[in-house]
Formats: C-alpha cells, sequence, structure tokens
C-alpha cells in the first residue's frame, strides 16, 4: 500500500531538493522504526501537519503513543533536544528518539482536545501560564542556539526576495530590529518560539501539554508573537490593547513584543509577499 502523505507535508517538501529526498526516505525510514521499535502504525494525522509526519502507534504493550518524523527544517532542528531539556513539564513526554533522523516516539495525549476549540480569551489564560512554566535558564552546557541564529536565517531568506518586497523602507526597519532586538532583551530563557493554541492538548497527566516545541535562546517578550498573531481578528479590532493585555500576563515589556511583532509582520519571510493583512498591522504598529 502507497504510503498515505497529508497535503501541508507533501508542500513543505516540494519547496527544496532536501525536503523532496527526505519525503523519497520516508517510507524506508518508517519501516525502520516500526520495526526497530515494536510499533503498529495507524494513519497519520492531518490536521496543521506541515513540517513532520506524525502518526497514532501501538506499543507492544499494548499503549498508545504518537511517531513523530520532522522533515529538514531549520527551526525545528532541535525539538528532541528541547523535549529532553523540558522532560513532560510541561510538554509531551519523549518516550524514545532517534536524534539521526530526528524521529521521536511521545506521549500520546489524551482526549488530545486541541486549546483552539476554546474561546481566545481562555486560550490567552493557558498559553500565558504554560509560557511562563517553559521560560527557564539554560544551563552552562545548553545545546541550544541563540534566537539571533533564527532572525539572521529570516533576514538571509528575506533578502533574497527584495524585488518582491511591498514597502522597502517597513522591510528594511523590520530586518533592522531582527538584528537588534535579540542584543538588547533584558534577560534569557529557553523559548518555544511557537507556542499557540494549535500546538497545546488536552492531556491527562497535566490539564494541558505542549507539542512542538521548537527551542532557542532568548528574549522571552518574543514568546508573545505567535499566540498573538493566531488571534488575526482580535489582533485587528484592538492591537494595542492585546498586546498590552497579553504581554501584563506573561510579565513582560509590551514595548519589546509590540517591536517583534512589527519586526515579523514586516520582515519576516513568507510565500506571499503580497500580503495585506501583514503590511497593515506593520504599518499599524511600526516605531
Amino acid at each position: 500500500m502507497a504510503l498515505r502523505i497529508p497535503g501541508g507535508l507533501a508542500a513543505s517538501c516540494h519547496k527544496t531538493p532536501e525536503r523532496a529526498a527526505w519525503l523519497e526516505r520516508l517510507p524506508d525510514v518508517l519501516r525502520n522504526l516500526e520495526h526497530r521499535w515494536s510499533l503498529t502504525l495507524d494513519a497519520p494525522f492531518d490536521d496543521e501537519v506541515s513540517c513532520s509526519y506524525v502518526a497514532a502507534v501501538v506499543r507492544a504493550d499494548g499503549t498508545r503513543a504518537v511517531l513523530k518524523i520532522g522533515m529538514p527544517h531549520m527551526e525545528s532542528e532541535q525539538e528532541i533536544d528541547g523535549l529532553r531539556f523540558w522532560d513532560g513539564d510541561p510538554t509531551v513526554r519523549l518516550l524514545m528518539a532517534d536524534d539521526d533522523l530526528g524521529a521521536m516516539l511521545l506521549e500520546r495525549c489524551e482526549p488530545g482536545t486541541v486549546l483552539r476549540a476554546l474561546p481566545e480569551c481562555e486560550q490567552d489564560a493557558v498559553i500565558s501560564g504554560l509560557l511562563r512554566r517553559l521560560w527557564r535558564a539554560p544551563s552552562a552546557q545548553h545545546p541550544f542556539r541563540r534566537l539571533s541564529a533564527l532572525t539572521e536565517h529570516w533576514s538571509d531568506e528575506t533578502l533574497t526576495y527584495i524585488e518582491r518586497w511591498p514597502d522597502t523602507g517597513l522591510v528594511r526597519e523590520g530586518l533592522r530590529l531582527f538584528t537588534e532586538l535579540p542584543r538588547t532583551g533584558p534577560t534569557e530563557v529557553v523559548l518555544a518560539t511557537d507556542l499557540h493554541a494549535g500546538n497545546v492538548l488536552r492531556a491527562e497527566r497535566q490539564p494541558w501539554l505542549v507539542i512542538d516545541p521548537k527551542p532557542f535562546v532568548g528574549d522571552p517578550a518574543y514568546d508573545a508573537t505567535q499566540h498573538l498573531f493566531n488571534c488575526s481578528a482580535r489582533l485587528r479590532s484592538d492591537r494595542d490593547g492585546m498586546m498590552r493585555s497579553f504581554a501584563d500576563r506573561l510579565g513582560v515589556d509590551h514595548e519589546r513584543v509590540r517591536l517583534w511583532m512589527f519586526a515579523r509582520a514586516a520582515a519576516e519571510p513568507r510565500d506571499d509577499w503580497g500580503n495585506g493583512e501583514l503590511v497593515a498591522l506593520a504599518r499599524a504598529i511600526a516605531p
């Protein structure tokens, strides 16, 4: 039987030769892990899956788990290290891993309801509480990259599409902040960088568990941005109020949150540089 690949993952893999080669190897990798870890695989998950192959599995002892294999992706290269660092508090537990393959056997969240099912005001409370638990000072020997590595990667990609920029001055100011903000944060912690309501699931061990962390070390104000971007309608209706309220929940400087939001809206790489919503947001909150 042919391996079924979720549409979002297939689209992501078609963007680079490295990812296409990874996708071609995936059936052999799955057979290897199924045998080596004594797993029975179910169909892959489709919802919000664009950077990994994720499927429900049953282990030899009958326990349910999740198999996740990440495609080549700069932002998520250290997900396994992050799951080891947080050790199930408040993330899903890492049961087994193959670092070379980017493969993870993960705790299965039951019932697995996505936080997005709740009203956004309730999401605010859950996300802010999880972030404050995730933010920990890294050890002296930590393996994580600095947040500046992510913003430099984004800046390099954005510069390759200079002819598509909708507003050159706006993008250049965003790029300037991508250089400045990581250097000027008041403190540095291990960040999740991609925490939003689609990456939080209802569970039995704890009320909510984080999946898909992308750890970097840097300014905690950055970690407010992903949730805010995912509340787009509310952000459009009350940008300043929402950013200030969420920053207060997190105990971070709302002005730094605003600058990070501007930098991302103005200069983060994207497939559609004609995205008028991001341009409008950047202009509305420009420094």
